[in-house]
């Protein structure tokens, strides 16, 4: 469809508008904006005006850390940010996008054991690019694609995420459950029977504190483990571990980094446990961008899954 150029409302949409409407979109500050885009703050903050009159919006509110979009903003954003980026490839005669040359910072969202698994690689692979830099938020499957629809995060990691059809979704590897102890502090046999699983004290992560996968699975065999104490993050269990003589389940891809970090003991649990899928998620209007492209393979790179999974 041809657009009108000529429209009263297309002209009033100056480009320099919606590049510092992009710009406060991805610093969620006035201060940071400005000083991303080299203009004084009084600069964008009289373009966030004639931006409030030309969409007739609020856009974004003030915070004490900043500022935060409306939903109105988050609507805009996914239009306006692949509309500046082909223009921007257009003005440039470019139309891919060059790491080794390029200031950007990706954003990810995952919990911690997903980022003790992938982010050690992605920051080997991106140490020798001097203006990329990789950002961590913390997330989970059920908070990945509101974080994605409010502009926090590029790309969102997760164990079946759930997620809408303005999403997109790319396999990443396969995973299950380690159980992790000091053998300093346990001197168990393996591998683990469950007599031995269920005399010893456990550590349980979950997110409300009061029980995990595990209970339920005991719970179905009419048993119960001993919790002596939780926590929210896996890192902070297998840290724990190093002096408190007790058990913890955790997913594969992280027990087995805690273990060679930590010097801890990595064996099958002593019953059946599920394996799942560990999905990337992104928004569809970012399928095409040629950093986000990058990003996403990035992230997946084949060589890099098949040697985690050979060596879980």
């Amino acid at each position: 469809m041809m657009i009108d150029i000529y429209g009263s409302e297309f002209r009033k949409a100056d480009l320099n508008l919606l590049v510092v409407f992009a710009a406060l979109m991805r610093e969620r500050s006035v201060t940071r904006a400005a000083a991303a885009l080299h203009l004084s703050q009084g600069a964008v903050s009289a373009a966030l005006g004639r931006l409030r009159r030309l969409f007739d919006d609020e856009l974004f509110t003030r915070t004490r850390t900043g500022v935060e979009p409306t939903r109105r903003a988050v609507e805009l954003a996914r239009r306006i940010e692949p509309a500046l980026g082909l223009i921007g490839q257009a003005v440039t005669g470019r139309d891919r996008f060059d790491p080794a040359t390029a200031r950007r910072t990706f954003t990810l969202g995952m919990s911690d054991d997903l980022e003790t698994a992938l982010l050690p690689r992605l920051l080997t692979a991106t140490a020798g690019l001097d203006g990329i830099r990789v950002a961590v938020r913390q997330a989970n499957r059920n908070s990945v694609a509101d974080m994605l629809d409010r502009g926090e995060i590029d790309l969102g990691i997760a164990a079946a995420p759930a997620h809408g059809p303005d999403h997109r979704t790319q396999d990443l590897f396969r995973s299950g459950y380690t159980c992790l102890f000091n053998p300093r502090l346990l001197p168990l046999t393996t591998p683990l029977g469950l007599d031995d699983y269920l005399a010893h004290p456990h550590l349980l992560i979950s997110y409300d504190g009061r029980r995990g996968i595990v209970d339920d699975l005991l719970d179905a065999r009419g048993l119960t483990r001993r919790v002596v104490a939780s926590t929210t993050h896996f890192a902070g269990a297998a840290l724990h571990l190093t002096t408190l003589p007790a058990l913890a389940t955790i997913p594969t891809h992280a027990a087995t980094v805690y273990a060679d970090a930590l010097a801890l003991t990595a064996v099958e649990p002593p019953l059946p446990m599920p394996e799942y899928t560990v999905t990337a998620l992104w928004h569809t209007t970012m399928t095409d961008d040629p950093a986000h492209t990058w990003l996403r393979h990035l992230v997946g790179e084949p060589h890099a899954t098949a040697a985690r999974m050979r060596h879980t």
